[in-house]
């Protein structure tokens, strides 16, 4: 039996008690008799007061015993929420006075629990980010050497030998035609060489802005590049206005596809345009190389996913159209919304 319910039998029969002498205190005595042989529903009066006290406690004893069962059940369910880090909110009714208190801790156990949770999940995702951020350091500065060696290595024996095959190709016997021919070729092979290899150095070791706006970035890597790789360059590149992640993001597109055109597509021209147009930067780079097939290499090829994913950081778009032996278009647009900010 739990408590409630017996308290209420205990009052109950504390009552009939009560009223049994109530009844043999202030009745006269000879009247005890008539109250004993009167009967209710069969039984004598008094046992029936008695029976009827006994009832009534019973029945308020089950009645507070369910209701105090359910405010246990809530507490109880409130503790199992929060012990298997359910973070909601509690819904339960107005708690009796003796339960009060008791509400009252376990919300503020809510509260502490909801704020450790939100302090853990902060530190975890910041050591995510250190360690993010440590990798991409670590893999940049590889990279840096890397390159440094390649240049220092295999890039300068590259130009060496292609020095040496343009030495020989001038002192050959201009009847010699075989021979003329197959050094042409080794020629050619070093001098397409040289490309990759400088189309690998400029995407193992991307040139930074460094202060500088995008136009003059844009304009100092192509310069550099057009005198380094036998190709026919056009550029024409506006000052747009952007702010710094965008334009590193545009610069780091305009590497990679650079380094693409150099490593893939055998052209023979290039033209680079940045522009601002109908509230848009759009940056389009376009060759008259071999193409490639898009859709096929989009899945396959980490470069193109890269360029895909930097443009939809900055809010952009990239196409690319490319059809085999006609060249190459990528093209991104990036709406210029500062400038509504700005006004508003």
């Amino acid at each position: 039996m739990s408590r409630p319910m017996l308290a209420s039998v205990l009052l109950a029969l504390a009552l009939a008690v009560a009223l049994l002498i109530s009844f043999l205190y202030f009745l006269p005595p000879g009247m005890w008799s008539s109250l004993w042989d009167q009967t209710v529903m069969g039984l004598p009066f008094l046992l029936f007061v008695f029976a009827v006290s006994l009832c009534m406690g019973i029945a308020v004893g089950l009645m507070l015993d369910s209701f105090f069962r359910q405010q246990w059940q809530a507490v109880v369910q409130a503790l199992r929420h929060i012990e298997q880090g359910e973070m909601g909110e509690l819904h339960r009714e107005e708690p009796p006075p003796e339960l009060q208190e008791l509400w009252r801790q376990i919300v503020k156990l809510q509260a502490q629990w909801r704020a450790q949770t939100k302090r853990v999940q902060k530190l975890a995702a910041e050591k995510a980010e250190q360690e993010e951020r440590l990798v991409e350091r670590i893999l940049s500065e590889e990279r840096t050497r890397l390159a440094r060696e390649l240049h220092d290595s295999v890039s300068q024996q590259l130009f060496a030998a292609s020095m040496m095959m343009s030495a020989v190709m001038e002192t050959m016997p201009p009847d010699d035609e075989r021979q003329r021919k197959q050094l042409a070729m080794v020629e050619q092979m070093i001098h397409q060489s040289q490309l990759e290899m400088r189309a690998l150095l400029l995407h193992l070791r991307p040139v930074q802005l460094k202060g500088k706006s995008l136009q003059e970035g844009m304009t100092e890597l192509l310069t550099e590049l057009a005198g380094k790789v036998p190709l026919e360059m056009k550029w024409n590149i506006e000052d747009v206005p952007l702010d710094k992640g965008v334009e590193d993001h545009l610069f780091r597109i305009l590497q990679e596809s650079l380094s693409n055109t150099l490593r893939h597509a055998k052209a023979k021209s290039l033209e680079v345009l940045l522009i601002e147009r109908d509230g848009f930067a759009i940056l389009r780079v376009t060759d008259d190389g071999v193409g490639f097939d898009v859709e096929r290499s989009k899945s396959g090829s980490y470069g193109l996913q890269h360029m895909y994913e930097r443009a939809a950081e900055i809010g952009g778009m990239l196409k690319i159209v490319s059809l085999k032996g006609q060249g190459t278009r990528l093209e991104v647009k990036v709406p210029l919304l500062h400038r509504g900010d700005d006004r508003d």
